[in-house]
């Protein structure tokens, strides 16, 4: 799992690094076979939210990680990046309240960030 703790805290750096609002890491490990951590994050605009999702790409890339899978890019309303041990939620502001994955996953172990960075 140190392996999907260093990929959860590139992540999250890099959400910030563009302004990511309200970064949430989520450690599902003991509560779905999914993966480790979801992270979700949200932005003001559809740019910014492409713009969050590209750094994610491309800080992970640099650290030689490459998603599985890339969901909702083109609408930017909520986009899905798989990297198997890891899946970041990025989303509008709007459909992050209504999806609200923190209630849905509230069963996993809601983890500081300065925890992922020890």
């Amino acid at each position: 799992m140190e392996k999907s703790k260093e990929m959860a805290a590139i992540a999250c750096r890099a959400l910030e690094d563009k302004k990511g609002q309200d970064v949430t890491v989520i450690d599902i490990s003991g509560v779905s076979c999914l993966a480790d951590y979801f992270i979700i994050a949200n932005g003001e605009n559809s740019n910014q939210v492409q713009a969050m999702v590209d750094n994610v790409e491309a800080e992970m890339a640099k650290a030689g990680y490459h998603y599985t899978q890339r969901e909702g890019y083109q609408a930017a309303r909520w986009i899905l990046l798989d990297y198997r041990d890891v899946v970041v939620h990025v989303f509008s502001k709007e459909d992050r309240r209504f999806y609200d994955l923190e209630r849905i996953w509230r069963d996993g172990k809601f983890v500081d960030r300065k925890e992922l960075e020890a």
